[in-house]
């Protein structure tokens, strides 16, 4: 028992004498350090890489871009760094755009009444191509519309937006607007690749008065 005992401890002192330690630390101070999956500790956090083992650390906050890396400790793999220092950026992304309740949702907006039915369909127009550059649906006898899909790629991230206007109902004119918000989590995404997008609940800083401008325009003042 005592020769068990005495293996099991030398055992685990070679193994604690072969690990190679890794300070890490960010220019955050409140960043998280997540290490193998478990948040460890936040802006400095020293590891223990295993011998023949690897660990996989991530530093994380909110409004920054995200950080990776994977540290070895086999042979035939690239020493780690006893230092490694994570000058975080901000999110490109989120400074280009705003959090709000208009991304996603069908907006309905009552048409002025003194309005012609052309002079709407006219002004509908213009207001969407004051934010877009290409229309792909436009029918005037349905009033539905619908623009191509804007991608505009970060460093992080590849946003792609869309406004749809359809008729909600004849009496009183109303029709239903929505500015669709999409992100994908990875730079330079195709913008056909639908199963990549997700809803985001922010917009594009260029589109946040597309829906107001609409109101403005054509709705009852």
């Amino acid at each position: 028992m005592k020769k068990l005992l005495l293996a099991l401890i030398c055992g685990l002192t070679i193994g604690s004498a072969n690990a190679q330690k890794v300070e890490i630390s960010a220019s955050e101070p409140d960043a998280k350090i997540i290490v193998d999956g478990q948040s460890l500790g936040t802006g400095n956090l020293k590891i223990s890489i295993p011998k023949n083992g690897c660990v996989n650390v991530k530093i994380n906050k909110p409004g920054f871009l995200k950080y990776e890396q994977t540290y070895c400790n086999k042979k035939g793999t690239t020493e780690p760094p006893k230092k490694q220092f994570f000058d975080m950026k901000k999110d490109d992304a989120e400074e280009a755009s705003i959090k709000t309740d208009q991304a996603n949702v069908d907006f309905s907006v009552e048409i002025n009444k003194n309005l012609e039915i052309s002079d709407v369909w006219k002004r509908t127009s213009q207001v969407v191509t004051d934010y877009f550059d290409a229309i792909e649906v436009a029918d005037k006898e349905t009033s539905y519309l619908r623009t191509a899909w804007i991608v505009q790629s970060f460093e992080q991230n590849t946003i792609r937006t869309r406004l749809i206007i359809k008729l909600s109902k004849s009496n009183p004119l109303t029709y239903k607007v929505k500015l669709v918000s999409e992100y994908s989590g990875s730079p330079l995404t195709s913008v056909k690749a639908d199963e990549q997008f997700r809803d985001w609940d922010r917009v594009l800083r260029k589109y946040q008065n597309v829906i107001s401008d609409f109101t403005t325009r054509l709705g009852n003042q």
